[in-house]
């Protein structure tokens, strides 16, 4: 294959672009939430840390088990868009909920009415980009959006430390301003992603059995081995209060959130370009060791610099994996049944995902910080062995 020809086939959708920019506003408006939210509920609330693990772990489980319905709808109807922005929609509406929070059950009840709008999206929104890229540039597409978003995530908490000095740490007030972009994803969403409806044949409903056992045993593995990496990576909410313990001031908490999502964008989009060259396989057991680093570093530090570099691992490790993973699933899959093996992994990894916050909040009340992230480095070591069984490129992509 020549260079040129090689470029030529990579060249991304402009729709790519368009839902990489949704990300990237929405998470602006998220992470701003997400990065003053523990110390909210910590310091102004009165939570503990186990209540932390259990709200974050419901709102991202949640998210994920939502994903699978969206994905099995978004196949039976053969059209993604509209899933996609009633997802995006929902999630814009509850962002005024936040600031109008005085309990940690209203502040549960938004963090879960939010990610069931994270789950109706994102299944639709993978199988749509799966669905317009090439086989051989999914890699650089869901590396794209991931590091868009991910410059979101970090937009977002610095917006956050930036309003927090202005506003003499009135975290309410600071809140509010979470609304604006998160309308302005939904606007780029409407206006900017026109899908390509997909065959007639492909409206069959997937949820029957002998449907899902067209999923291959390739793709299955990604799932459960998905699932044990989730286990690796509880809530960043634990990264906040981790450098808040250590002496970061509550203006500056939302800079955790930042740096991670810094080195997260930077490293999404070329780990997906790389996978597209070498295949899934090196870059996942490359990020479980840097897991494992920053799990070891986050548990043993003693000063912020030393948390910072952790969290800054941290954010490393998700650059290397999340866009790769999203492409593993997507070329794993049979075209026609995307949107439910997204779904699927979501509801797999979303289980995962409860029961890794609620034990990380046990062990953080009972033992301590530095158990909380010795467990999630043994997890990633256990990760590490089930990603070695794992197919490393692309299976059956044409199916």
């Amino acid at each position: 294959m020549t260079r040129a020809s090689s470029d030529k086939e990579t060249k991304l959708p402009r729709a790519i672009w368009a839902l990489g920019l949704t990300s990237l506003f929405m998470d602006i408006s998220s992470e701003l939430v997400h990065g003053l939210l523990p110390l909210f509920l910590v310091v102004n609330l009165g939570a503990s840390a186990a209540a932390l693990g259990l709200i974050e772990g419901i709102a991202e489980a949640t998210a994920q088990i939502t994903r699978v319905f969206s994905g099995w709808l978004s196949d039976m109807l053969g059209k993604r868009k509209a899933l996609v922005v009633a997802g995006y929609s929902l999630a814009a509406a509850t962002k005024p909920l936040f600031p109008l929070a005085n309990s940690i059950g209203l502040v549960l009840f938004a963090r879960f009415v939010d990610r069931i709008g994270k789950g109706i999206r994102t299944a639709p929104r993978d199988a749509l980009i799966a669905d317009m890229t090439p086989i051989e540039a999914q890699g650089a597409a869901f590396g794209l959006r991931q590091s868009l978003d991910t410059i979101g995530a970090t937009i977002g908490p610095l917006a956050a430390i930036g309003l927090m000095f202005y506003f003499n740490d009135d975290i309410r007030t600071v809140l509010w301003f979470a609304v604006i972009p998160a309308i302005i994803a939904v606007l780029v969403l409407v206006f900017g992603v026109s899908e390509r409806v997909l065959p007639k044949k492909t409206v069959k409903s997937p949820l029957e059995w002998k449907e899902l056992g067209k999923l291959s045993t390739a793709y299955w593995l990604v799932v459960g081995a998905g699932a044990i990496f989730t286990l690796a990576r509880f809530s960043e909410a634990f990264l906040v209060i981790r450098a808040h313990d250590a002496g970061l001031a509550l203006a500056w908490t939302p800079a955790v959130i930042g740096v991670m999502s810094l080195v997260f964008a930077v490293t999404a989009y070329p780990a997906g370009r790389l996978q597209d060259r070498i295949g899934a396989r090196p870059l996942l057991l490359l990020g479980l060791v840097v897991l494992i680093v920053a799990d070891l570093v986050l548990a043993l530090a003693n000063s912020l610099t030393g948390i910072f570099i952790g969290i800054g691992l941290w954010g490393l490790h998700m650059g290397l994996t999340q866009g790769v993973l999203s492409a593993l699933i997507a070329g794993t899959a049979p075209a026609r049944l995307r949107g439910t093996a997204f779904g699927l992994f979501g509801l797999v990894t979303g289980i995962a995902t409860l029961a890794a916050s609620v034990v990380a909040g046990l062990l953080w009340d009972r033992i301590g910080p530095e158990a909380t992230f010795e467990a999630g480095a043994g997890f990633a070591a256990v990760a590490f062995v089930a990603f070695l069984i794992a197919p490393g490129r692309h299976s059956n992509p044409h199916h």
